[in-house]
C-alpha cells in the first residue's frame, strides 16, 4: 500500500489511462476538459516504465473505487458501506466511502431517495411542516410529488409555501434534522451553504402530484400567499408544454383563442408546436394564421411572451372547468 501513498491522483490517472490502453484512453479523454486533458497528457509522457506492483495497486484501487460508486448507486452510503465492509473491511471501507462522497458531494437525505415514497411519508409523519419541507427540497420531484399527495391537505399548502420561500440552509441544521430522524449519512457536507427550495422546487412538484393535491395547495396558497400562488401559477404550465395536449382538448383551446394573440404567440415558437397547431385547424385556416404571422415581421420577444401567456391561461381555465385534461405525473390515462 506504500505505493499508492507515495503517488498523486494525477499520477495514479494518468497510470491508469497508461494501463487501460490507448483506445479506452480516448473515450475517457472525450469526457474530460482541456485542462484536464492537457495535465493528463503531460503526466503521461513524462511515465517511465511502470512496474507490476504500481501497476496491480492503481488497478486495486480503481476497481474499489468503481464497486462503491456502484454500492451506492444501488443503495445509497449505509448499504455501500455495510457491503464494502463485508469485502474490504472496515478500515478500507471508511476510507474509499471518506473519498469517495466527497468527490460525488452526496446530497442530503441520501437514504430517502432509495425508500419508497409511502414508508418516507410514514417516517416523516408528525414532523413540523419545516422539516418534511427541507426533506422533499432535497427529494426528488417525483417521490416529493407522492409524499405530498400524502400529507394531510391542511398542511400541503404550508409545505408548499415553506419550500418556495426557503433559500440557503447550513449544513449544521441540516445535519441536526437528520440526527432527529434518527438516520445519519456519512459526513459528506462541506462548509458552504447548499441552495434548497425555491419556486422552482414547487413547480416540479405540484407539476407530478394528482389534480385534487394541486387544487388543494393552489386554493389555499391564493388565500394566504397570492403573489406566491400566481408565481407558482404561471410557472405551473408553459406554452412549450401545449405539445402534450391530445388533438381533441388543443381543437377546443383553439375555439377559445384570438387569432391575433396566437399569431404573435407562434411567432416564438419551435416547428414542432407551429405544426401541432395547424394539424389541428382547417386547411385555410392554418394557411391564414401562416401568412399573419409572415406579414408581421419582427415582434418584440415581451409581446410573444405576453401573448403565450394568454394561450395557457386559456388552456388553465378550460382544465378548471373540467373540458380539457393536462396529463400529469400520478395520474393514470383517461379513458371514455
Amino acid at each position: 500500500m506504500a505505493i499508492k501513498k507515495e503517488l498523486r491522483g494525477r499520477d495514479k490517472a494518468a497510470v491508469l489511462l497508461v494501463v487501460l490502453g490507448p483506445e479506452v484512453a480516448s473515450q475517457v479523454y472525450k469526457h474530460l476538459d482541456e485542462a484536464t486533458i492537457e495535465l493528463l497528457t503531460l503526466e503521461i509522457a513524462n511515465l517511465r516504465q511502470i512496474s507490476p506492483e504500481v501497476k496491480h495497486a492503481v488497478l486495486k484501487e480503481a476497481q474499489e473505487m468503481l464497486m462503491a460508486k456502484e454500492f451506492m448507486s444501488q443503495g445509497g452510503v449505509d448499504y455501500a458501506r455495510a457491503l464494502l465492509e463485508g469485502a474490504l473491511g472496515s478500515e478500507r471501507a471508511q476510507e474509499i466511502l471518506r473519498r469517495i462522497t466527497a468527490s460525488l458531494q452526496v446530497r442530503p437525505f441520501d437514504f430517502m431517495r432509495h425508500t419508497d415514497a409511502t414508508q418516507v411519508l410514514g417516517f416523516i409523519q408528525g414532523e413540523h411542516p419545516q422539516t418534511v419541507a427541507l426533506i422533499l427540497s432535497y427529494l426528488t420531484p417525483e417521490q416529493a410529488a407522492a409524499i405530498m399527495g400524502g400529507l394531510p391537505s391542511n398542511m400541503q399548502w404550508d409545505v408548499t409555501r415553506r419550500i418556495a420561500t426557503m433559500d440557503r440552509i447550513t449544513p449544521e441544521v441540516l445535519r441536526e434534522v437528520e440526527r432527529v430522524l434518527e438516520r445519519k449519512l456519512s459526513s459528506v457536507l462541506g462548509q458552504d451553504f447548499t441552495v434548497a427550495g425555491g419556486v422552482d422546487a414547487v413547480v416540479d412538484i405540484i407539476n407530478r402530484v394528482d389534480r385534487g393535491t394541486e387544487r388543494n395547495i393552489m386554493e389555499t396558497l391564493e388565500e394566504k400567499d397570492p403573489d406566491l400562488a400566481e408565481e407558482i401559477k404561471r410557472r405551473l404550465f408553459v406554452f412549450e408544454d401545449i405539445i402534450g395536449l391530445d388533438d381533441r382538448s388543443l381543437q377546443r383551446v383553439l375555439r377559445e383563442v384570438d387569432v391575433k394573440d396566437l399569431s404573435l404567440a407562434l411567432k416564438g415558437a419551435t416547428e414542432e408546436l407551429r405544426q401541432k397547431f395547424f394539424k389541428n385547424m382547417s386547411k385555410r385556416a392554418a394557411e391564414m394564421l401562416n401568412e399573419d404571422m409572415q406579414f408581421m415581421g419582427p415582434v418584440r420577444v415581451r409581446d410573444v411572451e405576453e401573448s403565450q401567456q394568454k394561450v395557457v391561461n386559456v388552456v388553465r381555465a378550460l382544465e378548471d372547468a373540467g373540458e380539457i385534461v393536462i396529463a400529469r405525473g400520478g395520474e393514470e390515462e383517461l379513458v371514455v
